[in-house]
C-alpha cells in the first residue's frame, strides 16, 4: 500500500492556493478516495503554521491550523528515533533540520515524500520522492 508523507512546501503552496496547489489536491483526492495513509511530521506541521503566521497573522494561523486538522493527514509525534534520525540526516546534508524530520520520517514510514523543496535531492537515493 502506498503511504504519502508531505513536507511543508507540498502543503504551504496547497493552503496559498500557488501552482502546485491543484497537483496537491489529487494527492489528498487519492489519499481520501482509496483510503491510503498520509503523514506530517508535527515538525512540519510548526513550519507551515509559522509561515503562516508571518505572512497573514495569527487568525491565519488558527484557520491553516482547523484546515490542516481536516485533510487525510496523521500527525506524527517527533519521539526519539525519529529525531535521531533526523540528527543523522542532517549531519550528512545540506538541508534545514525541518526537512530532516520529513525525511526522516519517510523513511522510517517507506513511503513517498511529497514536495516542491529541490533540498530533497540530496537524499533521493535512500528514499522515495515525487516532486511537485
Amino acid at each position: 500500500m502506498k503511504r504519502f508523507i508531505f513536507d511543508s512546501s507540498a502543503l504551504i503552496s496547497y493552503l496559498d492556493g500557488e501552482p502546485n496547489a491543484e497537483k496537491v489536491a489529487d494527492y489528498l483526492e487519492e489519499i481520501n478516495d482509496k483510503e491510503l495513509d498520509a503523514f506530517l511530521c508535527v515538525i512540519n506541521l510548526g513550519e507551515i503554521y509559522y509561515h503562516f503566521l508571518r505572512t497573514g497573522g495569527s487568525n491565519t494561523g488558527d484557520v491553516i491550523l482547523s484546515t490542516i486538522k481536516t485533510l487525510p493527514l496523521i500527525i506524527v509525534e517527533a519521539n526519539i528515533d525519529l529525531t535521531l534520525s533526523a540528527g543523522r540526516i542532517k549531519a550528512f546534508n545540506k538541508m534545514s533540520y525541518a526537512d530532516c524530520f520529513a525525511a526522516a520520517l519517510t523513511e522510517n514510514r517507506k513511503g513517498i515524500l511529497i514536495t516542491s523543496d529541490k533540498e530533497f535531492k540530496q537524499v533521493e537515493k535512500n528514499i522515495k520522492i515525487e516532486f511537485l
